[in-house]
């Protein structure tokens, strides 16, 4: 056995301790070394793959050459390493000779000390190696970033009749391109080239460079399979979806639990009437913009205060009518939700989407529709057609066409979408260009309508109103009122009873909707005092047993007269308060009286306390009615598909003839019917069978001139009118006819015996009258109790 004395044990022990943090510092700068270069070379072949841009080959070749210099300052680090540890080994050996021990174990003590040096020496030699093969891998991707430079650098704008815009929008980056960074997002960098690859690739206003042909031989995903709808029995996962955080939402999800039992019958009724029909399940987003931060979210502050509910009424229940149909919802209330939905790239909103829009419809209001236009970039234009806007009161051709409100004065800040009109989704069916969406009010059973019948109090009023403002100067009607009823109130307060409201009325205060529902099962009159308009209140008494009393405007109340609808994108005229009330329901439930008159209210007064009335709801605001009703807008209503009627003939010729009319004169010779020869498209929609051609008076629009023959005005079929030959169909003298954009065209003016026809298809309305003219008008049927929808259109 050998045998070492204790000297020389300190000696190799002092030697090993002072090597081993060497030891620790050579296997961390092996390590780090190492996964440098995984990093650096595998983004050069990572560069290479197909399909990368030639931005990342650029970027990842100068992170490379800034690799070469790392290397070459570690290969230094380690050749100064080698030069300490030989002054340390000197420095050790100097101080052992003076103390006498250096003869007793030379070899045990450098060996260690020899070695790791020789390990040092050698992974230096390798760094400079690999430093050596780095530059050579360098210098060829140079090479070939030149070429491609040169070939980003020598991009011309291509001239392609069929990309007329390409330069103009060449010319805008060069100017702009840093306006958004997103843009920078999608790969341009200022260069020409970077420019043409955005505007052809991204966007679609240049053609494809021939060069960049990465994409060509991919092929496309397959499509997704189609799921079928399914009626939905549950409305718990519903509530979830809507979220929390916002007293509005909490609305919301209190009317869906409360009138979820109707909602649910409601459903299974539907579907045995379909009896298993198929029907495709939709991927819907429904954004209400209202609600958003960024559109000041008015609303939710004001819930618990008297604010006004009608919208957030009619929400809940188009949320809950797509749930129950069975479709794929998502619910978003802020902007951030809505761009993480539609896949927005980040930047100020310039730019399209990331990737296709992963939903079919879009249910949103005007609030979420200049916020989609503003994120969206292109996409909008692209994914419009997808939008259905819920619109309270309705938008109008005239205001919904850019170019034409523009011109002739109809423009406000709410109008102008270039939507087809059928897009925008109302309260109430006044508007026929517009679809009719509604809401719904609670339906009794038997026994709750017995109950409500023995119970009414004839002399009990509640007044339409529960913001204090709407009491003023209504003192008049009170006291007269305050002589045959006992007047009770809602309006909201604080501390202080409001001074608007006079003594004599018991103020319950806001009331939460069950307790006012309580309210009106025993009133027997509902009153309003003309604002707000058309709201769903009115309906609800109704429902629950009352009379509606409220007042005719005269003149009628419009855009031209009255600050609450200036601005707004429709020349409406307003009757009276609820013109619904007054159109569809009338007496006995419905009294609308001139307010100015005291002897005709007092008289109203009377008459309705001795009047028997039942609770009435119209099938249309029924749970079963609006499910119906939405049903058939998503099977059957496709603004992306549908083609726009033919353009008009730019000269006359016998080769550029329309065809011949699809319609004849009915049997007693006053309109024009669908041919029973003509050829029926079973995919239009409503059938062509319910269409009546009908000639308005000068002084009436077409809503009007189909209302007054127990039809409805349908600007669907505007197309089929839109010929000379309905003119002559109709016995209508034409010396002269002419295509123009009009939105009340076509028409004629008699009195020269000039007929127009429409230039514009977006500007087919319902609405709108002019003395000079008489307009040819498209009537059809309805189902009773559902004007949105003619006799055959389920």
């Amino acid at each position: 056995m050998i045998t070492v004395n204790a000297d020389g044990k300190i000696m190799v022990r002092r030697c090993l301790v002072t090597l081993r943090p060497f030891r620790i510092f050579v296997l961390g700068i092996g390590f780090f070394t190492l996964c440098f270069l995984m990093t650096s070379l595998g983004g050069q072949f990572s560069a290479k793959r197909l399909g990368d841009s030639p931005f990342t080959i650029r970027t990842e070749v100068m992170g490379a050459l800034e690799s070469r210099g790392v290397l070459r300052r570690m290969s230094d680090m380690l050749e100064m390493l080698m030069k300490k540890m030989d002054i340390l080994a000197r420095l050790e050996n100097s101080t052992d000779f003076h103390k006498g021990d250096e003869a007793r174990f030379p070899l045990d003590r450098f060996q260690p000390a020899a070695g790791l040096m020789e390990r040092i020496q050698a992974i230096a030699q390798n760094v400079s190696d690999i430093a050596i093969k780095v530059d050579q891998i360098l210098r060829n991707s140079l090479l070939n970033g030149k070429v491609v430079e040169g070939r980003r650098d020598q991009c011309e704008v291509p001239r392609d009749p069929k990309y007329p815009d390409c330069a103009g929008k060449v010319e805008w980056m060069r100017a702009r391109w840093t306006s958004d960074p997103c843009y920078a997002f999608f790969g341009v960098d200022g260069t020409e080239c970077s420019f043409l690859i955005y505007l052809s690739e991204v966007e679609w206003f240049c053609p494809p460079l021939p060069w960049r042909n990465r994409t060509v031989a991919l092929p496309s995903p397959p499509p997704l399979p189609q799921v079928q709808a399914a009626f939905r029995g549950d409305l718990t996962r519903l509530l979830e979806l809507i979220g929390t955080g916002k007293e509005s939402l909490s609305f919301m999800k209190k009317r869906i639990q409360h009138l979820a039992q109707q909602w649910l019958r409601a459903a299974r009724r539907l579907e045995q009437k379909l009896k298993g029909r198929q029907r495709d399940q939709k991927h819907i987003l429904i954004h209400i913009g209202f609600l958003t931060e960024e559109s000041g979210d008015v609303f939710s502050p004001r819930v618990l205060k008297g604010g006004p509910l009608g919208e957030m009424v009619q929400w809940a229940d188009i949320l809950a009518a797509l749930f129950l149909l069975g479709h794929s919802l998502r619910v978003t209330v802020s902007l951030k939700e809505l761009q993480s939905r539609l896949g927005v790239p980040p930047g100020r909103g310039n730019c399209p989407l990331t990737n296709p829009l992963p939903f079919d419809l879009i249910y949103t209001d005007y609030h979420g529709l200049q916020q989609m236009k503003q994120h969206m970039g292109l996409s909008f234009k692209k994914y419009r057609c997808r939008v259905r806007v819920i619109d309270t009161f309705g938008t109008e051709p005239a205001y919904n066409h850019e170019e034409y409100a523009t011109l002739r004065g109809y423009r406000t800040n709410w109008g102008y979408w270039n939507l087809q009109p059928t897009q925008f989704m109302t309260m109430f069916p006044h508007t026929p260009d517009n679809s009719f969406m509604g809401f719904v009010s609670e339906e009794l059973n038997k026994t709750e309508r017995q109950f409500i019948k023995s119970n009414k109090v004839s002399s009990m009023a509640v007044v339409y109103g529960k913001e204090a403002s709407i009491w003023k100067g209504k003192e008049k009607f009170l006291a007269i009122l305050n002589k045959y009823m006992e007047i009770h109130g809602t309006v909201y307060y604080e501390t202080q009873r409001p001074p608007e409201v006079p003594a004599f009325v018991k103020n319950h205060g806001l009331l939460p909707q069950h307790e006012f529902q309580q309210l009106l099962r025993k009133a027997k009159l509902f009153i309003g005092f003309g604002f707000p308009y058309e709201g769903p209140a009115p309906l609800e008494a109704i429902a629950n047993g009352c009379v509606f009393l409220q007042a005719r405007f005269n003149p009628p109340h419009s855009s031209l007269n009255h600050e609450f609808f200036r601005g707004k994108p429709t020349s409406r005229e307003v009757s009276s308060q609820h013109p619904y009330a007054e159109d569809f329901i009338g007496k006995p439930h419905v009294w609308t009286v001139d307010y100015n008159n005291s002897e005709e209210f007092e008289a109203a007064i009377k008459t309705i306390m001795r009047t028997q009335v039942d609770p009435y709801l119209p099938y249309e605001y029924t749970c079963e009615g609006m499910l119906e009703r939405i049903h058939a807008y998503i099977q059957h209503q496709d603004f992306c598909t549908t083609s726009s009627p033919p353009l008009p003939p730019k000269a006359k010729s016998p080769a550029m003839q329309s065809p011949p009319s699809p319609l004849a004169l009915s049997p007693n010779a006053t309109h024009l019917v669908w041919s029973p020869s003509a050829i029926r498209d079973p995919r239009a929609w409503p059938p062509v069978d319910s269409l009546q051609v009908w000639v308005s008076e000068t002084r009436h629009a077409c809503t009007e001139t189909c209302r007054r023959r127990g039809l409805v005005c349908e600007p669907t079929f505007f197309r089929f009118l839109n010929k000379k030959e309905v003119f002559l169909q109709l016995s209508i003298t034409c010396d002269s006819t002419e295509y123009e954009m009009n939105h009340l065209y076509p028409a004629v003016a008699e009195n020269v015996h000039e007929c127009y026809l429409q230039k514009e298809p977006l500007l087919f309305s319902c609405a709108g009258y002019n003395t000079k003219y008489r307009r040819l008008c498209p009537c059809r049927d309805y189902r009773k109790g559902q004007v949105a929808l003619c006799r055959d259109c389920l």
